[in-house]
């Protein structure tokens, strides 16, 4: 049986653009915003999400990855008392909660960063941090130098091979275990962490939360590396990402599907077994209805989201169809603020929002989308079938990226004599083992077996 992060949906928060908080943390006094993101957990229940991803919420300086106390909510969201409520009435409805951990850099303002502006080489914590020379200088003019993740120098690569460094890490996970009964972690820059600092968080999270999920952020490079039994649950799978969208502009199916055979197929794919972060949008990257040449094709988007492998992710906003590209370095079109109540009252597209409403309800009614294999049947480079089979049962999907209605015949890989519409909720009969039918332009049938 399937854990429940293996099964899940997820709605991807990120609070701090959400709730319109300030760009830059100089208040004094705690504003609550948490009620605003409360009134999101119905919506999100009927749309079929049973868990969250929010983040970054740990107090920072600016955009919320400049971490300043790792034991604070920011305080531009809450207190520590509205997010433990926050969690609570997710919980209530079934909703798990996994929040954004910030452990391969901190901010300038953090306590131990701070210690050795202050002290200089009498601090104890020049050890916690990679690359301290009293011989540098930065742009700071600090008087030392310092490893910052990618050259921004707001951000301090921290150094997780220092023991003192993990204890305290560690301990802030336990912390966050305890204090708020969260359900996970997504870690940021995954791909940048100590594998031993992973393994043992890996260890330590399941001493603490059994089924505790364990989800990295990784861009480049073979996922198994971080996705297996000893580092991390899951990962980000950005290259199935690239395709969803690309796929559709291109009109060229086949790269979404060697993308799938490459990591999934049940006969050599090397990612065959492991559950991955599937997405089409987050605060990193342009809004999918942004991206889309042809934005009637959101709603094959879509349906190859939730029905090809992995573990779907909603963006917050993008059920509506909110659109939004960054400018330049500039993020902010990504993270708009947004009131539940007003998305759902000036919906520009209700059919979408109804859409990936059906696809949460095919995603609770079918486990067969968490655990089947995937198996190709059809492929062009504008028409594409597969199927995902566990057992004797199957969900059939042909999708059509075209510009006009394509008939499409499709193969049904287990033993049945009728298949249902899910979304029409029509019978319809299988003949020679084949079911043959029209799908209509930027479009998806998806076909139920009993």
């Amino acid at each position: 049986m399937s854990k429940w992060y293996e099964e899940a949906v997820f709605y991807h928060m990120y609070p701090l653009g959400m709730t319109g908080a300030p760009k830059y943390n100089t208040q004094e006094e705690v504003t609550h915003r948490f009620d605003e993101l409360e009134d999101w957990l119905p919506h999100l229940q009927d749309i079929g999400c049973t868990a969250i991803y929010i983040g970054p919420l740990f107090e920072s300086t600016s955009h919320g990855y400049d971490t300043r106390d790792y034991r604070l909510v920011d305080r531009r969201l809450g207190d520590n008392e509205d997010f433990k409520q926050f969690v609570q009435k997710a919980h209530d409805l079934g909703i798990r909660v996994v929040v954004d951990g910030v452990f391969n850099h901190t901010g300038r303002e953090f306590f131990a960063f701070k210690d050795i502006q202050q002290n200089r080489e009498r601090s104890p914590y020049c050890s916690w941090y990679k690359g301290i020379n009293f011989g540098w200088n930065t742009h700071y003019n600090d008087g030392f130098g310092y490893e910052a993740w990618r050259n921004c120098f707001e951000l301090v690569n921290l150094n997780l091979y220092e023991r003192a460094v993990k204890d305290y890490l560690f301990d802030v996970i336990r912390f966050w275990i305890h204090e708020f009964d969260i359900d996970g972690i997504r870690l940021d820059c995954a791909d940048c962490l100590d594998f031993d600092f992973m393994k043992e968080m890996r260890w330590m999270t399941a001493q603490e939360k059994e089924d505790f999920w364990l989800m990295g952020e990784v861009i480049h490079g073979d996922y198994a590396r971080w996705a297996n039994d000893d580092v991390l649950h899951s990962v980000t799978n950005y290259e199935l990402h690239k395709g969803l969208y690309s796929g559709h502009n291109d009109h060229n199916y086949f790269e979404i599907a060697h993308t799938i055979r490459r990591e999934f197929d049940e006969n050599g794919g090397i990612y065959r077994g492991r559950k991955l972060y599937s997405f089409v949008d987050n605060h990193d990257v342009d809004r999918i209805m942004s991206k889309l040449n042809n934005k009637e094709h959101i709603f094959s988007v879509y349906t190859l989201l939730y029905t090809l492998p992995g573990i779907p992710s909603i963006y917050y906003g993008s059920e509506f169809g909110v659109e939004g590209k960054k400018e330049g370095p500039n993020d902010d079109p990504m993270r708009p603020r947004l009131l539940v109540g007003e998305c759902l009252e000036n919906n520009r597209h209700p059919e979408l929002t109804e859409y990936i409403r059906m696809l949460g309800k095919l995603r609770k009614d079918n486990e067969v989308l968490a655990d089947g294999k995937y198996r190709e049947l059809s492929l062009t480079t504008r028409q594409y079938a597969y199927a995902r089979i566990l057992g004797e049962r199957a969900v059939i999907v042909a999708a059509n990226n075209d510009d006009a209605p394509a008939w499409m015949e499709v193969s049904i890989p287990v033993g049945a004599d009728k298949v249902t519409d899910f979304l029409t909720g029509e019978e319809k009969a299988v003949e020679n083992g084949r079911v043959r039918t029209e799908v209509q332009p930027g479009r998806a049938v998806i076909y139920v077996t009993k």
